[in-house]
């Protein structure tokens, strides 16, 4: 990375640089060669060509694309077509300054490398100090290491001290000294061992450290990328697809064809065969609750009791109940080895899987006939508490938050990141809470009818970008999450659909349940999909309707 005789011919230059090309392959800093000095090639870049721009927006700076692409050809790997494009630009990617600087960290020129960091143009006098104590904290690691107790010593006292951020950063240095002039070998030898051997690594903290303009970030042109991807991703309504799906050769953009609109299967009483009749409860069924590993199903009767039933055997496992008040909702905690449930007299109870009752949260805590939902961490239970108001209750904090709506609450879900509520109301509205941090309402979504019965709504598709939620008017309803417009009604039931289930697997696949006695499963629709196929295999040529027969 340092500079080669200016009057060198270009391929003798370039044989030098090659050799510079050995070492760790993994590690692109180790590997950008450098052309002579910035005389030479900077003489070769105009004025005009600093401020020139590319694009037909005229906003992206000519030298800092070619820039952006050297890094990505070293970072790839591709260091002779990275040096290539350094030599055919005339665009270095680094100064000889720059380049020097580099070369004295990997060499441990530690006294050398602080005077260049002087000269590299730095504005900022906190990103020099900072940049200075790191390169001396790694020379006093070192010399550690090397036994030179006293030069360790030396290089803290007069190098060291004036650069601290604080006394801390001073007595975590001097305890490293006395731990290891005393033999010392657990904890700060370790350490020693470690940062004396992590020159590479200094320099990447270096280089995050300094400004861009002065050493260009790691894989900045993959962020960039990224960066153009997911707002594509982001600006799509239809996205229902994975990420990895997406081509860099087209503008990302989803059709309808990806939003279930087609119903693949209906299921009626007659085509359901039963496994297990399930009887014990003497009042109706309020809450059904399966475990994570699908092999437990928890039972609620009203103001009755919770039972626990084996679902391979129908076998009833376990009876929870309480003297006095009856239960009225149940669930099970993440891990499966406790289950909860909304008592009667408004208050939470939880249980291990022996009936032993571990917890029990007194109060206004739920409603008589209440969804119940629990984080995956299992540190938040969620309630209905009351008509208007669901509670967000901590069980570790042993803090309560609730969520106030203006009409009454018919039901909630709560979305599998554990961010976000989803909550029905009982007029024809459903409402988007967040509740990572600060609640607050985030989204309204409407259009669907509800006038008389409970109807539930559910997160869905990829990255649960969609809502959907059934309708007195028979249809199934579907927004986009993110921009609350309404991108899809399915017609098929005959009457009231009161409740729906997006396939947490399968993105393409909803389920949903209606009062005509039937449960519909709807997917994509196959002939839309083969039309797609069929215009992406003409619009790209016969190469490409090559590869598309060759997949099928």
């Amino acid at each position: 990375m340092g500079g080669v005789e200016d009057d060198e011919p270009a391929s003798k230059r370039m044989k030098l640089a090659c050799r510079e090309l050995k070492g760790n392959p993994n590690d692109s800093l180790l590997s950008e060669p450098s052309f002579g000095s910035s005389r030479d090639l900077m003489a070769r870049l105009l004025q005009s060509e600093e401020d020139e721009v590319i694009g037909s927006k005229g906003v992206i700076k000519k030298v800092e694309f070619v820039q952006i692409i050297a890094k990505a050809l070293y970072s790839l790997g591709y260091k002779k077509s990275g040096a290539h494009l350094e030599e055919e630009s005339g665009i270095p990617l680094h100064s000889s300054a720059v380049n020097m600087f580099m070369h004295q960290i990997l060499d441990g020129n530690w006294g050398e490398s602080v005077a260049t960091l002087h000269s590299i143009g730095l504005k900022d006098e906190s990103t020099v100090k900072s940049a200075s104590f790191l390169i001396l904290e790694q020379k006093f690691f070192e010399l550690l290491d090397g036994g030179k107790v006293m030069d360790a010593l030396k290089t803290l006292r007069t190098e060291i001290a004036h650069l601290c951020a604080s006394s801390n950063q001073l007595r975590e240095l001097s305890s490293n000294l006395v731990s290891f002039s005393h033999g010392a070998s657990v904890g700060s030898s370790n350490q020693v061992n470690l940062r004396a051997k992590s020159r590479p690594k200094l320099l990447q903290e270096l280089q995050e450290l300094l400004p861009p303009t002065i050493m260009v970030p790691e894989r900045r042109l993959e962020q960039l990328v990224e960066q153009a991807l997911t707002l594509q991703r982001d600006a799509c309504v239809f996205h229902n697809s994975l990420d990895r799906e997406i081509s860099l050769y087209t503008d990302h953009q989803c059709g309808r064809d990806q939003i279930p609109s087609r119903t693949l299967q209906v299921g009626t009483n007659g085509e359901v065969s039963l496994k297990h009749k399930l009887s014990g409860h003497h009042k109706p069924v309020s809450s059904v609750s399966w475990s994570s590993d699908d092999g437990k199903l928890l039972t609620c009767g009203v103001e009755e009791s919770v039972r626990c039933w084996d679902v391979s055997s129908g076998e009833c496992l376990h009876v929870y109940e309480k003297s006095g008040p009856g239960l009225v909702s149940c669930g099970w905690s993440p891990d499966g080895k406790s289950i909860f449930s909304g008592v009667n007299d408004r208050s939470i109870c939880m249980w291990d899987l022996d009936g032993k009752e571990v917890e029990n949260w007194k109060g206004q805590r739920t409603l008589r006939i209440s969804d119940l939902e629990i984080t995956r961490d299992g540190k938040q239970i969620m309630s209905i508490f009351k008509e208007t108001a669901i509670l967000l209750f901590d069980r570790e904090a042993k803090s309560e938050r609730v969520i106030e709506e203006d009409q009454t609450i018919t039901s909630f879900s709560l979305s599998r990141d554990n961010r976000y509520l989803l909550v029905n109301l009982v007029g024809p509205e459903i409402h988007l809470w967040n509740i990572d941090g600060d609640i607050n309402l985030v989204a309204k979504y409407k259009g669907h009818k509800r006038t008389r019965f409970v109807i539930k709504s559910c997160f869905g598709g990829s990255e649960q970008a969609f809502v959907a939620s059934g309708s007195e008017d028979s249809q199934v309803y579907i927004w986009h999450r993110g921009s609350e417009e309404l991108i899809g009604k399915l017609s098929g039931h005959s009457g009231s659909v009161n409740c729906v289930s997006w396939n947490p697997v399968n993105p393409h696949m909803l389920a949903s349940a209606s009062d005509d006695g039937t449960i519909r499963i709807w997917g994509l629709n196959s002939h839309l999909q083969q039309h797609k196929k069929l215009q992406q295999v003409h619009s790209n040529g016969g190469s490409m309707a090559a590869a598309y027969n060759g997949r099928t």
